[in-house]
Formats: structure tokens, sequence, C-alpha cells
């Protein structure tokens, strides 16, 4: 299985890019991470934040991986302990498919894309910057693996 993600934003800084890159070493080779960066729009030339939001879940789309399961993350979306978020990956597995969680940008998902999605899910009500959410996710991602896999990282109180 692979963990996709879809995120709109390129050229983060080193400590994001590093960051990421802990998590996505330490993922076992039955659950790897991929990460998609998508290009996100101009800001500067009058367009409106839903035609921003349009042209950049195109460019989502397009990234899509085919047959994947889509997981948007959004902070209206389902909040889930890791726990929960390690039954799903463990539904996924046994299923067999793919999955993408996709990241919107500073304007956010479409509503269109959203709609689409298999899930939407939040990291928190609160806004985060989209850069740092690559970070959350991806440990997250490896918390709720680690939970399968009975490795000691993840700890219940």
């Amino acid at each position: 299985m692979k963990l996709h993600i879809l995120a709109v934003g390129n050229k983060m800084p080193e400590w994001i890019c590093s960051g990421f890159g802990e998590y996505e070493k330490r993922m076992p080779r039955e659950a790897r991470i991929e990460l998609r960066e998508i290009k996100p729009e101009k800001r500067d030339s009058g367009k409106s934040v839903a035609r921003i939001r349009q042209m950049e879940a195109s460019r989502i789309a397009a990234a899509m991986p085919q047959n994947s399961f889509m997981v948007v993350l959004d902070e209206k979306g389902e909040q889930l302990t890791t726990v929960d978020l390690a039954g799903l990956i463990e539904h996924w597995m046994k299923d067999g498919k793919d999955v993408a969680f996709v990241i919107g940008g500073a304007d956010g998902i479409s509503p269109d894309l959203r709609g689409k999605a298999d899930r939407v899910l939040s990291l928190s009500r609160m806004t985060l910057p989209h850069a740092l959410v690559r970070v959350m996710l991806a440990e997250q991602l490896y918390r709720a693996v680690s939970v399968i896999n009975h490795h000691p990282y993840h700890r219940e109180g």
C-alpha cells in the first residue's frame, strides 16, 4: 500500500522538508509515503479565491493516483484519534487500495473537490499552515502504522 500525499505548495523551507523526510524514511515497506507537490496558483492576477481553488483542484485531480481512496484534509472534517486512524489504515490495507491524502493551499480546498472525497478528515479545528500539515500528517501516518505493528512509538496513557 502506498500513502500518497498530494500537497499544494512547493519550495518549502528546509525544516519542513527535513521533518517530513524523517517520517518518510521511518515508514515500513508495506506502507510507504509518497509526496506529490502541486504547484500553487499565483495570487497576483486578480483571480477570485473560488477560481484559485478551482485551478488548484484541477492540478490535484490530474495528480491523483488512479483507483485510490481520496482523503481531503480540512479543518471542518471529521476528527479521529490516532488509534481510529490506525484502524482506517488497517482496513484500507486489507482492501488493497492506495490512499491519497489531499492538503490544500493557502486558500483551502475547492468545495467540488471536497465533495468528491471518500473521507474528509481534520488534524485540528485550528487553521494550520499547509506546509506544517505535511509534517504533522506524516508523523500521524507513521504513528498509526506503529500502532498497527504494535511498535512502542505510540503509547496510550
